[in-house]
């Protein structure tokens, strides 16, 4: 199937991660057309990334960029314009893990500002920075990040940001639907990447086994699964979906 991505821009976040979604996302969207501008924190990550995508034939170009920093974001965008004239894509995968273990009663203002900080006011930050030029070419598409964790909870901070994004996605879609842009969120089950570098190995492997053991299709989920999902609601095979939240689960959440 043609995605109708052939000489598309796409801005992606969190891309420093060499085991992430970002990365990822890059080289799949890069093998469907794509341009790339790789961005995170980790510039030296983001670097390595724009790289692989160059190995497959594509042009990109690494940006560092802090996206709780409203700033920092608009030198990105504007960086990234310099470059490539235009951004039709964007992918709000830059994400955060705070204090998911730490009970209401012994959390603080603290954990919670470094989630919002990140999940939701970067992805609102980001938005903000392309959303101008996209009415102007009256197209777009945007894909945020939620989470399993936005249904089912368990991680106040995380999950009330998680959820905040797909209502922000919901507001989004709403607003720019009009000017030809479309705004979805994928909200994915358990992947194995660096979110989940702290625990041991052990333990780890036993939590993904419990999951794929509870989910349908007794599975969890890879990298390619969840970019695979970001291909397709960057493409214009979706392109009367706007305002969905996907879960990329492996069933673990139904409706």
């Amino acid at each position: 199937m043609d995605y109708g991505l052939k000489g598309k821009i796409a801005l992606v976040t969190g891309t420093g991660s060499q085991k992430g979604m970002g990365k990822a996302i890059c080289l799949t969207l890069a093998k469907e057309g794509c341009d790339i501008i790789s961005a995170d924190i980790d510039i030296e990550g983001a670097k390595l990334t724009a790289m692989a995508v160059k190995a497959l034939g594509r042009k990109a170009i690494a940006l560092k960029v802090d996206v709780t920093n409203g700033s920092e974001v608009d030198e990105m965008a504007k960086a990234a314009l310099k470059e490539f004239g235009k951004i039709d894509i964007l992918v709000n995968t830059a994400g955060l893990i705070a204090g998911t273990g730490v009970p209401l009663v012994e959390s603080t203002q603290a954990i919670w500002d470094k989630n919002l900080g990140v999940n939701l006011y970067g992805t609102m930050n980001c938005c903000k920075a392309v959303i101008s030029g996209m009415v102007e070419h009256k197209y777009g598409k945007i894909i945020n990040f939620s989470s399993v964790a936005a249904k089912i909870g368990g991680a106040n901070a995380y999950s009330a940001a998680k959820a905040g994004i797909s209502a922000f996605t919901r507001g989004l879609a709403t607003e720019f639907g009009p000017s030809g842009i479309n705004v979805n969120a994928i909200a994915p089950g358990f992947v194995k990447t660096e979110f989940f570098a702290k625990g041991s190995e052990e333990r780890i492997n036993r939590m993904f086994d419990n999951e794929a053991a509870r989910a349908p299709l007794r599975r969890n989920q890879t990298v390619e699964d969840i970019a695979n999902a970001v291909a397709f609601l960057a493409s214009d095979v979706s392109s009367n979906i706007t305002g969905q939240c996907l879960h990329v689960d492996s069933g673990a959440v139904m409706l």
